[in-house]
Formats: C-alpha cells, structure tokens, sequence
C-alpha cells in the first residue's frame, strides 16, 4: 500500500476521534437519512480531507435519476455515495440502486453507507453488469493509529485518490485471496512440489499426478474456493498470467535452427576444444 503521509494519520486520529463521539448520538436519535447525509459529507471533509464546496456534490444526476452524494476532482467524478439513514442496516436493493448509477455514467466505484458502516465496491463493466467488495468498515470499530485502519481511509481520502490508492489496494484484494491462492494449489508447478516432498519422505512409494490433484480439490480445498464466479475469476486470472509467462519464456528461448550469438552455446552443446 502506498505511505500514508503523516499530515493525513494526523487527520485521521483527529477526525475518526470527532465522529466516534457524533455518531453514537446521532444513532440515539435515529436521524432521518437526510441528516445522516449531512454528517456523512462532513465525514468526508474533516476524515477524508474534501472540500465540501468544490468536491463534494449532492443530488448528482445520472440520467433523470440521482445519487445522494459524488466526489468530484476537476469536475470528473470518481466516486458515488449512496446514503442511508444512520438507523438503517444496509442491504443488497440498496446496493443494486448504487451500481446501477455508477453502472450509467461509467464511474467505477461505489460507496454505500450508513455513516456507521462503510462499503466500497467495484464496478466490474462486463455482460452483465457485476459488481465486487472491495472494502468494508465499521466506524465504531476503527482505531486510527494503526496501519491497518489508516489503510483502509487512505484509498478513500483526497491523497490517496491523487496516488491511485485504491487501484493499488484492489490490485492487491484480486490477487492475495483464497480463490487465487486455491487455483495455484492446483497447478502442475505445485502438485510437483506436492509429489517431490512426499517421495522424499517415502522413495519407493509412486504417487500419480492425477490421483494427487483429486485429492487436493475434494479433500484439502474447501468447496466454496472452487466454485463459483469468484473462483472462475480467479481461474481466468491465474490462466492469463501463466500464458503472458511462457510467451516471455519462448521469445527469450532461441528458435531451433538459429545460431546463437558468436560465444554463446546452446545448454546441450558444449563448446568444443581440439580436433576430433
């Protein structure tokens, strides 16, 4: 993750502290989501560091319907917020209403909030239309002096925003997960390493391939990292990268029938000294 800088922790300890102590009084009084809008946008001014005049709109309309709030840099938006009222859990229908505008106008995160907890989403622009979590906070349980938590306001905030935070830490969610790390389990280079360990340990036992990669999906790996979207995601990703490496691997293995450069000698062919 990139470096929170020090100024902005600052900030966080000092904001996170205010609304710590504002928003249990506002959920006591069970503020309409009018009012937790209010408070959201300040949110974002004082913890996030926006300008709520210059940065952060209301009512912005995305084809004749609106979203509550939008953060917007030089007039591009790059977030939009969808507020619930502080009483109110937040649900899957008020998540689709969220994608759907980001959906329209092309913006590809999402926040969903109550002012409490905290959902930011990824909008995946494909047939159909999907959406993916990439984050989720409660602001009752953040302690803002960890690097955990300064992390997690760091790719919301207006700095982190100028230093991709929040591509870096997606990046980072899509490739660090069970399903990833369960779809490499499987592979051939890992059910080697499997295989070579297990006949260090017993040499005269032989241990088939096949029968080891059975044995990994039903037995080692729980269902739920080997079906699904998000393990086909994964699948396709891992599919992807293995291909992008053994393209790098041929264009850097010469082709049969080309001689190699003056002094450089295939692996099987030694360089020969004397006569025969």
């Amino acid at each position: 993750m990139a470096k929170v800088p020090k100024k902005v922790a600052d900030r966080f300890v000092k904001g996170v502290r205010k609304f710590q102590r504002v928003l249990p009084n506002a959920k006591d009084r069970d503020i309409n989501e009018a009012d937790t809008v209010t408070i959201v946008t300040d949110m974002l001014e004082d913890v996030f560091g926006y300008d709520k005049y210059t940065e952060i709109t209301s009512e912005y309309a995305i084809r004749g319907t609106y979203c509550d709030l939008a953060i917007k840099i030089d007039g591009e938006p790059k977030y939009l917020i969808e507020v619930k009222a502080i009483g109110l859990d937040l649900k899957d229908h008020h998540l689709r209403q969220a994608v759907n505008y980001g959906a329209n106008h092309g913006i590809q995160w999402v926040i969903l909030t109550n002012s409490i907890d905290w959902e930011i989403y990824r909008i995946r622009f494909e047939k159909p239309i999907s959406h993916q979590l990439l984050c989720s906070f409660n602001f009752f349980e953040l302690n803002p002096r960890t690097q955990e938590d300064q992390d997690r306001l760091f790719i919301l905030c207006k700095e982190g925003l100028s230093k991709a935070a929040i591509e870096e830490f997606d990046e980072y969610v899509r490739s660090v997960n069970k399903f990833v790390v369960g779809t490499i389990v499987q592979s051939e280079a890992v059910l080697n390493v499997i295989r070579r360990e297990l006949r260090r340990m017993s040499p005269g036992v032989k241990v088939d391939m096949d029968e080891l990669k059975k044995m990994v999906v039903n037995d080692v790996l729980k269902r739920d990292i080997m079906e699904g979207v998000p393990a086909e995601r994964a699948q396709a990703r891992f599919k992807k990268a293995s291909s992008k490496a053994l393209r790098k691997r041929k264009k850097k293995t010469p082709e049969k029938g080309v001689k190699p450069p003056e002094g450089v000698y295939p692996l099987s062919v030694p360089p020969h000294h004397g006569s025969e």
